[in-house]
């Protein structure tokens, strides 16, 4: 193994940076190539066929072009509808992301959880086979935001996100039916952690579980013995479509100060 050939991170905006995070704490000097699919964001609005014809193509010329080592789909979305196909299409370790049920029904107290996602997201049957494996004896409130995936874009940017924002954008899964007395709630879209303390300031009683740190672990498993650099390599940030200028400061702060088109 080339300690150069890098963790290769794949997402549609810049939710994947929450799983990227826990994953340099564990592995700090692997190179990263972060991807974001800009010219289809948002992902949780496109139709199932979209995604699943979409995403291992880029991944494969993205495997293509800087010969990762190990991919992470760091999507709910794609991951709950392409992984398989991805999986068929490349010859290397695909991880995948998919909601945090089980260690939400492990947590919750009261039996009620949410499954926040994007709508694309909530409506998949893995979610419901996940939801009947682990969280059978749970009332499962889920609830699509495409406007809270907007939200963390532009906290990302430098823009003000206001926890009124937030609040409005999730409230329609804490007041349903069925829902009172909800302690856990699942972030199973990546972005959503980008927006983690907005989101506890606007449902103080309600914890939040992500697959963020698991993910991490599981690459920093896959990779057990391999070899790395010993200085931190700048990191590489891919788009298919050109990105806001703002956010090029907070990828910088994750280490991603090259900046490609794909």
């Amino acid at each position: 193994m080339d300690p150069a050939a890098p963790l290769l991170f794949f997402d549609s905006g810049v939710g994947g940076l929450s799983v990227l995070g826990p994953t340099r704490a564990l592995l700090p000097t692997a190179p990263i190539v972060y991807a974001a699919d800009s010219a289809a964001f948002p992902y949780g609005t496109r139709s199932e066929d979209e995604i699943a014809e979409r995403v291992p193509e880029l991944l494969r010329r993205l495997v293509e072009a800087y010969r990762p080592r190990l991919a992470v789909i760091a999507c709910n979305t794609a991951s709950t509808i392409a992984l398989d196909h991805a999986r068929a299409a490349l010859d290397l370790p695909l991880v995948g992301t998919v909601p945090a049920i089980k260690p939400a029904a492990e947590q919750s107290k009261s039996r009620v959880i949410g499954v926040l996602g994007t709508p694309a997201t909530v409506r998949q049957p893995y979610v419901d086979d996940l939801a009947a494996r682990f969280a059978a004896d749970c009332t499962v409130i889920r609830h699509g935001s495409p406007e809270l995936v907007q939200l963390a874009e532009d906290k990302l940017a430098g823009e003000a996100v206001s926890v009124d924002a937030v609040r409005a954008a999730i409230a329609q899964m804490t007041e349903a039916p069925g829902a009172g007395g909800m302690d856990v709630m699942v972030l199973a879209c990546t972005h959503f952690p980008l927006l983690a303390d907005e989101i506890a300031a606007a449902f103080p009683g309600i914890a939040q579980v992500d697959g963020g740190p698991g993910i991490a672990r599981r690459v920093a498993h896959l990779t057990t013995g391999q070899p790395w650099p010993d200085q931190v390599p700048p990191g590489t940030a891919v788009f298919t479509a050109p990105p806001r200028p703002s956010l090029y400061r907070a990828l910088e702060g994750f280490g991603l100060a090259v900046i490609e088109g794909i």
